[in-house]
């Protein structure tokens, strides 16, 4: 099920659970600290802007990263997306082809990126940045820029530009590392490589995120906040049956009911859980006996399995940055 409740208990308010295993995640911590402390030895051809987070849960660097790209090639750029594939059974460097990979192939977040950019998976991010090299040097794809998702802890690639996304509601956690905590990092010694730290939530979140966390943030801040694609749905009193597999669910759930959705039954999973037969038929059944309709994430939509994907309907969401200015004075120092 979701991630142990303690997780998130707030710094100033410690339970029992992540005092006890407070010294494990202090040792976990400081051998994380230790890996992204050394210097990156190979940089890429190419301008690497790296999207991560600091919390093992997920945070929302898909989105962020879609966002990007968007926002570069608004700038006249042609970012390539290079992914770890998270989910996928493709170890060696491959572009994605829509028309013939499938989630299982390469990753739910993975597929979703080639709609936006030319994406590649590849579990080590220096060769993944060397195949993407090779087909921008030999003219078969059109890049400039390499924008690399969740490789913030690989210390072995050079990054022009490193962006850390923090959920604003939760933040980060209690403070403490796996297992006392959520985070793979310590906030300080993560963010001392980060260059924009990406806030996502409400403008109430934010403020509380600011107040709980401002004092121990350097770095400079990019407001942002998700919002629901604009598909021509009316989500207005619709009864629904919402399920999720992703790393914040409830965020999923509060969109659907700030739409005005009926939301009858909302059904956290694991990330990245399997989306079996059983596992479907079981919440279809549900949802007929509810009289709802079936939703979920893009992300998860991917990952089911062909006799329900006209059974279920999908809210894609986007992350929209408030204010670019900060992204975009970032993006003129190196270049791009």
């Amino acid at each position: 099920m979701r991630p142990p409740g303690f997780w998130y208990t707030p710094p100033d308010r410690p339970d029992l659970r992540a005092r006890i295993l407070s010294p494990l995640g202090w040792l976990y911590g400081q051998v994380t600290a230790r890996r992204m402390a050394r210097a990156g030895a190979w940089r890429a051809p190419l301008p690497v802007i790296c999207v991560g987070d600091l919390d093992a849960g997920g945070t929302g660097s898909t989105p962020a990263v879609q966002a990007l790209a968007l926002h570069l090639q608004a700038r006249g750029r042609a970012p390539a997306i290079l992914s770890c594939g998270h989910g996928g059974r493709r170890n060696a460097p491959v572009r994605i082809d829509p028309a013939h990979h499938t989630a299982a192939d390469v990753g739910d977040a993975a597929l979703l990126h080639a709609a936006f950019a030319p994406t590649w998976v590849a579990q080590d991010a220096a060769t993944g940045a060397r195949a993407i090299a090779q087909d921008a040097t030999a003219g078969t794809m059109a890049a400039d820029c390499i924008l690399l998702e969740d490789g913030f802890q690989d210390p072995f690639t050079v990054k022009d530009l490193s962006l850390i996304v923090v959920d604003a509601v939760p933040g980060f956690g209690n403070g403490h590392c796996i297992p006392a905590g959520p985070l793979r990092a310590p906030v300080k010694q993560g963010l001392s490589r980060a260059d924009l730290l990406l806030s996502v939530g409400s403008p109430a979140a934010q403020e509380a995120f600011h107040l709980t966390w401002g004092d121990r943030v350097d770095v400079a801040g990019i407001l942002c906040r998700m919002e629901p694609l604009q598909t021509g749905m009316d989500w207005h009193g619709a009864r629904i049956l919402a399920f999720a597999c992703i790393g914040q669910p409830e965020r999923f759930f509060a969109m659907l009911r700030d739409l005005g959705a009926d939301l009858v039954r909302a059904e956290a999973l694991e990330d990245h859980q399997p989306l079996t037969g059983a596992l479907m038929t079981r919440l279809d059944r549900e949802a007929q006996t509810l009289g709802a309709q079936l939703v979920t994430p893009e992300t998860d939509a991917v990952r089911l399995p062909h006799t329900f994907r006209h059974r279920v309907l999908t809210l894609p969401v986007r992350l929209r940055i408030e204010d670019p200015g900060p992204l975009d004075a970032a993006l003129d120092r190196i270049g791009l």
